[in-house]
């Protein structure tokens, strides 16, 4: 600290660098008053469009306007509500700058759980009951929670003692504490969480089912408060799926597809066509992932999007895919197109399953020839896969090329073995890229196995409540079909993961991922 004393003593050269030293604090003060203007902006304004969100749900739930849906669609359409509601309450909280305490609101007293129930206790207590002061502490009391846990087809409750501490001498009160919770001060245990989730996304039951499955099993649990735990674990499990996505994205080849989903538009009182985005590594990458995006159309800015393109970090490795228009702008952008044989064969069959078509078995028999050459390469290295397609699979695909050229030349245009032809001569560069490349797959087969579950469970959907609700289910799927994808049980994955989310540091959430995480030892 200068003092106006010592600034009489200081010579010119002195003053100038003292000034100097002044200036260049100021002006980091100043750069950091900016930085702090902007986040106070920025979440200003991500706060103003939770809360005109929120204002919109609650309009939707509460106007009679939902009264022209029938009963079953309303009951979709109401657990969608309740759970948009609790993600955007929970979104909002976290972005609200934190305020000194004050008289907590008085809360609905909830009613308690069944006294039927069977019950397990889980003790807490402190690691040391020695005072600081070297006193002995007694025991004066404990506190109890109760939290409902499910373990399929049961509920059990368990019953969490915190015992209280005192040191008679320094009047010190020691107690356990309180472990973070996915869902603070609320009933369920992560078992539970893991169950509603699972049940929802992966074996497609609606939450108004879950209702009826649990009264069943000795407690009725409203769909509201269901669809607000999902609500709830959707907000904490994203940070989790964008790190999966960053993963994901440092892989060097993906599959990509997309499939159709009905998306309600509550004002107009009906649905219409949004799609689940679906990408994943090979069977040869480095990780098992795969990641689900939702959106609300088909148009190729989605998948540009979410490869973030253009700018820069974009994603520039090659993209195998079928001959979908929207994802033409990619390629233009540096991805490298990798086709889907699979395409191109599967029109030959359908020539020759409805026509007994000759040129369609002949093209089935040179395909079954590729294939059989990728039977034999599947499990070997880089280097051995390269060299066996270039000597055995090669050759099969130049015979392939100059039958199918051939055979064009004597079919009529626009016949459907013309089309089928076409289809295959007009994408041949990218149909044979594998053969060059050894770390790309022959076909698309992979990520459509992802997405074959997503149709069956589009018969007990219906459709995606709300734009918020698609992009929660396609977060949640992203982590259960990655699970399996690495052999792990989706419920005791998802059970474990929340139970240590809300402890785990954001520099260690990469733990959780599914390809990265471990069943805790019994």
């Amino acid at each position: 600290m200068i003092t106006p004393q010592d600034l009489d003593t200081l010579d010119a050269p002195q003053m100038r660098a003292m000034l100097a030293r002044l200036q260049a604090q100021v002006e980091e003060q100043q750069v950091l008053i900016k930085r702090q203007a902007q986040d106070a902006a920025f979440k200003q304004a991500t706060i103003d469009k939770l809360t005109h969100e929120n204002a919109i749900l609650k309009r939707l739930k509460f106007a009679a306007q939902s009264e022209r849906f029938n009963a079953e669609q309303r009951d979709l359409l109401d657990e969608t509500l309740d759970a948009d509601l609790e993600a955007v309450s929970r979104e909002i909280e976290a972005l609200t700058p934190a305020t000194p305490a004050t008289p907590e609101r008085r809360q609905p007293k909830r009613a308690p759980l069944p006294a039927v129930l069977p019950r397990r206790e889980v003790r807490h207590e402190p690691e040391s009951t020695t005072c600081a002061c070297g006193c002995q502490m007694k025991r004066i009391g404990e506190d109890v929670a109760e939290k409902l846990d499910y373990v399929p087809g049961v509920f059990t409750v368990e019953r969490h003692v915190r015992g209280k501490w005192a040191c008679t001498k320094c009047e010190t009160i020691v107690q356990a504490p309180v472990a973070p919770h996915v869902i603070d001060k609320g009933i369920p245990t992560t078992g539970l969480l893991a169950q509603v989730l699972v049940a929802k996304y992966a074996d497609h039951l609606p939450l108004y089912r879950q209702e009826g499955i649990y009264a069943r099993a000795g407690l009725a649990i409203p769909r509201s408060t269901l669809a607000q735990w999902i609500g709830a674990c959707g907000v904490q499990l994203q940070p989790l799926v964008d790190a999966m996505r960053s993963q994901l994205l440092a892989q060097s080849v993906l599959h990509a597809d997309e499939t159709p989903v009905a998306m309600l538009d509550p004002g107009a009182g009906k649905t219409h066509r949004a799609y689940l985005w679906t990408y994943c590594s090979t069977a040869w990458g480095a990780d098992k992932l795969v990641v689900f995006d939702f959106a609300e159309g088909r148009a190729g800015r989605y998948p540009a999007q979410f490869l973030r393109h253009p700018g820069e970090g974009a994603w520039r490795g090659a993209l195998v895919c079928d001959d979908y228009s929207g994802y033409k702008a990619l390629f233009a952008g540096g991805v490298t197109e990798a086709g889907c044989l699979a395409h191109a064969r599967r029109k030959f069959h359908e020539l020759w399953a409805h026509h007994k078509s000759a040129v369609g078995e002949q093209a089935l028999a040179l395909f079954a020839r590729l294939y059989e050459v990728e039977r034999e390469v599947a499990d070997l290295p880089e280097d051995e896969r390269r060299r066996i397609r270039q000597d055995k699979g090669k050759p099969i695909a130049d015979a392939l090329h100059a039958w199918l050229t051939a055979q064009r030349q004597k079919v009529p245009p626009g016949s459907a073995t013309a089309k089928a032809i076409d289809y295959s001569l007009g994408r041949w560069a990218a149909l044979t890229r594998y053969l060059d490349d050894p770390r790309l797959p022959p076909d698309n087969n992979r990520v459509e196995n992802q997405i074959r579950p997503i149709a069956i469970g589009r018969n007990n959907w219906l459709f995606a409540g709300s734009l918020r609700a698609g992009q929660r289910a396609a977060a949640v799927m992203s982590l259960i079909h990655s699970a399996r994808m690495n052999g792990h049980d989706p419920y005791a994955y998802l059970r474990d993961v929340l139970e240590r989310l809300p402890m785990q540091p954001a520099s260690r959430i990469g733990e959780l991922l599914p390809h990265r995480w471990s069943a805790p030892a019994a």
